[in-house]
């Protein structure tokens, strides 16, 4: 039950120093299924309140789409019904970037104080709570990248920044905004790592350090965020889209992870290949054995699949392989000597539609299920699977990972693993807001596809 008296207190106690920092309103965010963050905010006065009692939100938010269309499903509500959104205050951040602000993720509960079934933040805190019951925890980081355009012409990339590709150019002509990005996440305790010029027109990524699940996922919701009213500062917008029109380069949301026993990292100095400890495959192969499941998590989006493509660093093949960069699961060992905190796995096939702690908690609970199962990698691949003949992909039992957001959502139902740690309530929700994605864009070109999600994301 909650602690309401508590709550106030601790709150209350936080009021004082919010002020002191010139404070007047709290974002309060949370995550849809379509992988949208969503906004209340509250007076500072009001933040005690909010903390002990919540604040109020329709149960009909589990059912938006990326585009606010709501719709129906076995667990809707419709109008009916309140949730109570109550701030994580150990999360609560001042934001350096928009002063007058702090923000906090929240958390769901329904008005007798129950968890809400579908809270998704929550369900990534119990597939932490299990990996803890194992006696394991798991470190994990987002990449983000984006695609910056003059807000005055914002179809056209070329118009932010026109130098060549991972160029320096690049970087000189947005010296300003990369620097007070960068100044203005570290002020709000988020580790960046690096930032640099991407491969298409426009486009940047920023990499931040590893940090428990849950912290990782809410490090993502806040960057985002910040890069995109950092942006509307310097006169530009940014997109997180997986593509940004249908023939350029499109952004990825790669996923860092590695799992430890206490203050060993098991991705390191472990007896199977290049290093690995027995859980550490199993988690691995969990992981690539669900992929196909994971993408309806992980690329929820139509668009998502015009970024699946071969020889685009996607990972688009169910193929992991030590530093390949077009396998699905690469496996990153790090500098000789300092393998032992360094090593991790990436998964590259996801992109930034997603909703971080839905993913995050996938793929938990998919490695967790590869750790029962006993399972065990393939050989590993050291070329670029799509360089291989299909008799050749065959025999090493590769497979095309889905083409289309259908296939992913087919084999997401078909899963009976993450079916179960879900829920039926989220499960079924989740499938519910895909299919209506699909159904919106089932006679869509490319061309309207990314036209219709450049901005949403």
């Amino acid at each position: 039950m909650v602690n309401r008296e508590a709550l106030t207190a601790r709150a209350t106690a936080l009021v004082g120093d919010l002020r002191a920092r010139r404070v007047e309103l709290v974002a309060l965010t949370f995550v849809d299924n379509a992988g949208i963050a969503r906004v209340k905010a509250v007076p500072l006065r009001k933040l005690p309140s909010a903390a002990a009692w919540g604040v109020g939100a329709a149960t009909c938010f589990d059912f938006f789409g990326f585009d606010d269309g709501i719709t129906g499903g076995e667990h809707s509500l419709g109008p009916v019904g309140d949730l109570r959104l109550h701030p994580d205050l150990d999360a609560l951040t001042v934001l350096a970037g928009q002063p007058g602000w702090a923000w906090a993720p929240v958390t769901k509960l329904d008005q007798e104080g129950e968890p809400h079934p579908q809270d998704q933040r929550a369900l990534l805190a119990t597939a932490v709570d299990r990996l803890a019951a194992r006696g394991h925890r798991a470190l994990m980081s987002f990449e983000i990248e984006w695609v910056i355009t003059s807000a005055d012409t914002p179809d056209d990339p070329t118009s932010a920044t026109a130098g060549p590709a991972y160029g320096y150019t690049r970087l000189s002509e947005r010296a300003d905004y990369l620097r007070q990005l960068v100044s203005t996440l570290d002020q709000q305790g988020v580790g960046v790592e690096q930032i640099h010029p991407e491969y298409a027109d426009g486009q940047f990524e920023l990499s931040v350090a590893a940090a428990d699940p849950v912290r990782a996922a809410d490090v993502a919701v806040l960057t985002k965020e910040t890069i995109r009213a950092l942006s509307h500062r310097h006169g530009l917008r940014a997109s997180f889209t997986p593509k940004f029109a249908p023939a350029g380069v499109g952004n990825g949301g790669h996923v860092h992870l590695s799992v430890w026993d206490s203050a060993r990292n098991l991705f390191s100095g472990g007896e199977r290949v290049f290093g690995l400890t027995p859980v550490a495959e199993s988690f691995s192969a969990g992981i690539l054995r669900r992929l196909p499941a994971l993408l309806a998590i992980g690329a929820p989006s139509v668009v998502s699949y015009l970024r699946l493509e071969p020889h685009h660093w996607a990972g688009v093949y169910t193929a992991w392989g030590l530093e390949n960069r077009e396998t699905a699961l690469r496996l990153v060992r790090g500098v000789a000597g300092n393998r032992a905190s360094a090593a991790n796995l990436e998964v590259k096939c996801f992109d930034l539609t997603a909703n971080p702690y839905l993913l995050a908690a996938a793929l938990l609970f998919a490695g967790m299920a590869g750790a029962d199962e006993d399972a065990s990698l393939p050989e590993p691949v050291d070329v670029d699977p799509g360089t291989l003949t299909e008799a050749e992909r065959a025999a090493r039992g590769i497979e095309r990972l889905p083409l289309r957001l259908e296939e992913a959502v087919a084999a997401f139902e078909a899963d009976k693993e993450l079916a179960a740690a879900f829920g039926a309530p989220l499960a079924t929700t989740i499938v519910d807001v895909r299919r209506a994605e699909i159904e919106r864009f089932a006679h869509a070109s490319p061309e309207e596809i990314t036209e219709a999600q450049r901005w949403r994301h």
